[in-house]
This record gives structure tokens, C-alpha cells and sequence, in this order.
């Protein structure tokens, strides 16, 4: 994963894309073979209690995963599963605030008959724990 600052008219970068680092809580940094933690794809950013939390699929294993770090640029530091698989594989996300409670969108196959390309939009309430990790949400939650 890249990130980079906008210009104030977010049409022009601010400065040059930096590469993402996610690290063990050991401080190295993980790899493409670690495949129940590693960066795959479909990353957000977001920030809570002055935390800025990385999210992301994990790919094959299609898990939502996160890490914490203190500045928007990293590095993060692993933390756990937000989410479990769904159905249909997919855990492409976004996490938003509203009306102080925090919430998970994602999307699933559950109601299309197993087609993995028909997605239905879900959300659910994201949860932290007194110490800024996040409560991990079963995928198969309805």
C-alpha cells in the first residue's frame, strides 16, 4: 500500500507516496507469506483517540485485519481481526463515525444464492476495547 497528502484542492499530491509499513508487535516488519496479517488490498484509514488505525483484506484468507500507528504515514503496528470471513469472500470495508458511535460497512453474497459477484451492502457497530484495540466482528453475523 501507497499514502500520500493532497493538495488542499485534492486533485494534486501534497508530497510523494510513501510505502505503507505494518509491523509485528516484535517490530519487524510483515511479509507477503504471512498471509493471516499481511497487506493484500482494500486498506482505509481512520482515526480514533488520536490513533490512526489501517485497515485491510488480508486476501486469500479474507480477513479484515488492522493496525495502529501515531501519525497518518505509519508505521502501524498489527493489532488483530476486525472481521472474520464472509460470505462470498470479499472484505472490502469502510469505517465511518456518526452520532458518536463508530460503524463497520462491508458487503457480502449472503442473499445472492452463492453468486460471489452479486454483493449486498452491510453494516454493523464497530466496538473498542478501553485499550483502542477492536472488538472482532464474526463475519457471518447477519
Amino acid at each position: 500500500a501507497k499514502i500520500v497528502k493532497l493538495s488542499d484542492d485534492m486533485l494534486e499530491f501534497a508530497g510523494e507516496p510513501r510505502d505503507v509499513v505494518i509491523l509485528d508487535k516484535e517490530g519487524r516488519p510483515l511479509t507477503a507469506g504471512d498471509t493471516e496479517r499481511r497487506f493484500f488490498e482494500a486498506s482505509w484509514l481512520h482515526k480514533y483517540n488520536g490513533n490512526y488505525y489501517f485497515s485491510y483484506s488480508t486476501g486469500d484468507t479474507h480477513l479484515l485485519c488492522y493496525a495502529i500507528g501515531d501519525n497518518p504515514y505509519g508505521p502501524f503496528v498489527y493489532q488483530g481481526v476486525i472481521m472474520t470471513p464472509v460470505v462470498g469472500w470479499t472484505t472490502h470495508h469502510a469505517i465511518a463515525e456518526f452520532k458518536g458511535k463508530w460503524y463497520l460497512f462491508h458487503h457480502d453474497s449472503v442473499p445472492s444464492d452463492g453468486k460471489t459477484w452479486l454483493r449486498s451492502l452491510k453494516v454493523c457497530e464497530l466496538r473498542y476495547n478501553p485499550d483502542g484495540t477492536i472488538q472482532t466482528i464474526p463475519g457471518t453475523d447477519e
